[in-house]
């Protein structure tokens, strides 16, 4: 289990980008799915490098399972007017089943000015809907906290055991043949429910001859 309770969310995968012009200025919207802080800075100095003759490239970030890290940048707009609206379309944005856990993503919306002041309201607006229009279109991956295991069978149990976890959902992520015994690695949700589960149908299949010792908590991205 991750220090927050936390075993999904969601991502962008790759990158995403969305043009609008708003009263003669034109909002270039680019979304990105990242790890780190330094991934959200290199983004930021590539795009300030790609668009170099734009006025502002304003920024929003939200990292970590839990969304604990949030950074959001007006770039020489009005305070307020641009970084917060489109941090604040990152936390608002729905994913599969209604749910807002949006993270591990930068989204940078570059402006060339067009010569039309827009007024705080209509930059809060002009930003947060090309923030929004980007995560709208940009495709999103979920992402899962599993729990790795180590099933320990006799090597004459060993094919018969691997195939009963495949038949009944289990992912079997590899087997070890060792010269004693053979450790077959699986994978689950994270999770004291998740793991109890797994445990009892092990035992089930194994007639309670085979134990299960913990590994690993791994992230991993899902279709």
């Amino acid at each position: 289990m991750s220090d927050s309770g936390v075993t999904g969310y969601t991502t962008v995968r790759g990158e995403h980008r969305n043009d609008t012009e708003v009263r003669r200025s034109r909002f270039i919207a680019v979304a990105r799915g990242i790890s780190s802080e330094d991934d959200a800075r290199t983004f930021l100095t590539d795009l300030r490098r790609e668009f170099h003759d734009a006025r502002h490239h304003c920024s929003a970030v939200v990292l970590g399972p839990d969304r604990l890290i949030q950074r959001a940048n007006d770039d020489g707009e009005p305070s307020g007017t641009a970084g917060s609206p489109m941090l604040d379309a990152i936390l608002k944005r729905e994913t599969a089943g209604g749910e807002t856990n949006l993270s591990d993503v930068a989204v940078v919306v570059v402006r060339y000015f067009g010569g039309v002041l827009l007024g705080a309201g209509g930059l809060v607006r002009a930003y947060s809907d090309a923030a929004s229009r980007v995560l709208d279109s940009a495709p999103l991956i979920r992402r899962r906290l599993l729990q790795r295991l180590a099933v320990t069978v006799d090597h004459a149990d060993a094919g018969r055991v691997e195939n009963d976890l495949r038949n009944t959902g289990i992912e079997v992520v590899g087997t070890d043949y060792l010269a004693d015994r053979v450790l077959i690695q699986v994978a689950v949700d994270a999770g004291t429910a998740s793991v109890e589960a797994f445990t009892a149908r092990l035992a089930s299949l194994t007639a309670g001859k085979s134990g299960a010792q913990l590994h690993d908590l791994k992230w991993v991205d899902c279709d």
